[in-house]
């Protein structure tokens, strides 16, 4: 099954160039919407929801019918949708393996927002050297590299403040077939100030811009979540765009040294701003949720339950 997350949305292939920040800053795909929302109000239950359903919620936040359909049927041949019919009407679910892999990100993505411990001073360093015509496998190892944290600090080259975990290492063997070295260790400072410092594989200012406009985008709507004025579509559309959008950072920013970082530093404030903006909604999206639903199923559905940032952190298991 290929991952609901998708690298490509982040960071656009580039071939042998270093990949940096994304191009498209608003505007998610329909496929990642559809799976935003199914994953936001059906993660625990894998219930089926009709395909008019998803198609109509999908229309509000911007999506064409056969954009919606296309993303259905595609998610679908990707084995992240299940398919089956309910009378005469088609239906679609999460796979099992997709609401796993969902409920694992949803952690990861949190976690990695947190403040990390602090910073030891040391870098891991991945190198490797992989010929011109094995261009997919390097391909899938830079994709592999950005979601465990790394960045480029040369070409074949990519480093992370954190030591390499036991699972990550096994996701590299399998991905590299031994091209690949792997060290941890301090940076020598040379008296030449031409040298790269390695916090420099990471565009600091973009990732800060990205930051500030996250929050010029969702700090307005604060008040008007706080006092239950967001509600219906509306609620559902910014719920579910806060989510598309809050998930990249992780990647951007992958818990990068604070003693690094300008001061001032605005992962915490968009963590508090996520939070406060995807768990006001969750009652009043839930609500509109079950009554699209509904109206296309000719009745209420069991299995619809919007959860918050707690749940996904004490873990959204799939049943």
């Amino acid at each position: 099954m290929a991952s609901p997350f998708d690298i490509d949305e982040i960071y656009p292939d580039d071939g042998d160039h270093p990949l940096r920040l994304p191009r498209r800053q608003v505007g998610n795909s329909p496929q990642g919407v559809a799976v935003t929302l199914l994953a936001d109000y059906t993660l625990r239950t894998r219930a089926d929801l009709p395909s008019a359903a998803i198609v109509a919620l999908l229309a509000e936040t911007g999506v064409t019918a056969a954009g919606a359909r296309t993303a259905i049927s595609r998610l679908a041949r990707r084995g992240v949708l299940e398919g089956g019919r309910v009378g005469r009407r088609s239906s679609y679910r999460l796979s099992r393996a997709a609401a796993a892999n969902l409920s694992a990100g949803g952690n990861w993505i949190l976690v990695s927002t947190t403040s990390p411990a602090r910073w030891d001073g040391c870098w891991t360093i991945v190198a490797f050297s992989l010929p011109q015509d094995h261009s997919t496998q390097r391909r899938a190892l830079r994709a592999q590299l950005r979601w465990l944290g790394y960045a480029p600090l040369y070409d074949g080259l990519w480093i992370s403040p954190h030591e390499l975990t036991p699972p990550a290492r096994a996701q590299l063997d399998q991905l590299t077939l031994g091209a690949v070295t792997v060290f941890r260790g301090r940076q020598a400072d040379l008296d030449s100030t031409s040298h790269r410092a390695p916090i420099e594989a990471w565009d600091i200012e973009a990732i800060s811009r990205s930051y500030e406009a996250f929050l010029q985008r969702w700090r307005p709507l604060l008040p008007r979540v706080a006092s239950g004025q967001v509600d219906g579509a509306a609620a559902v559309r910014a719920r579910t765009e806060i989510m598309d959008t809050f998930r990249r950072f992780p990647v951007l920013d992958p818990q990068l040294p604070v003693e690094l970082l300008p001061e001032g530093w605005l992962r915490r404030p968009a963590r508090e701003l996520f939070e406060a903006v995807y768990d006001g909604l969750a009652a009043p999206a839930e609500r509109h949720v079950r009554a699209v639903v509904a109206r296309c199923a000719d009745g209420a559905q069991p299995g619809i339950e919007a959860h918050t940032t707690a749940d996904i952190l004490a873990g959204v298991a799939p049943t």
